[in-house]
């Protein structure tokens, strides 16, 4: 059974998106027979990667699924955020050769058009497992 790690960054002007991200990653665990063995809530998503470095650190994690949802604003700001997220997982993932799935939808995207991607939790847990089995 593939052993998950699950960071939820909970910055969601609409509390909606990162609850219905959260519900379909679970979800998609149970339906591929995974277990979410630790959950890590951060405030929003430029702090995933340090929550995601923690939990690959671990020896009972095969893998980390990472949520977060980054909803356009008035400045770039949301752009710099997914930006440093992307590249920070990344680094974690290679770093700690453990898988790291980028499940941070936006940015660039309104409340309407986030509300339409929470399924994107299921997708970032099928990747994860899906690396597990792949990798040796």
């Amino acid at each position: 059974m593939v052993q998950l790690g699950l960071v939820v960054a909970q910055f969601d002007k609409e509390g909606s998106v990162i609850d219905g991200m959260e519900a379909a990653a679970r979800d998609a665990a149970a339906e591929r027979d995974a277990e979410v063995a630790a959950t890590v809530e951060v405030p929003g998503s430029y702090d995933t990667p340090l929550a995601a470095d923690r939990l690959a650190r671990r020896d009972d994690i095969d893998a980390v699924a990472v949520l977060g949802a980054i909803v356009e604003g008035d400045t770039d700001h949301d752009e710099v955020i997914a930006d440093a997220a992307a590249q920070g997982l990344t680094d974690v993932s290679l770093d700690r050769d453990t898988p790291v799935t980028f499940g941070i939808i936006g940015p660039g995207m309104s409340t309407a058009e986030a509300k339409a991607r929470t399924d994107y939790g299921a997708t970032v847990v099928d990747s994860a497992v899906d690396l597990v089995e792949a990798l040796p």
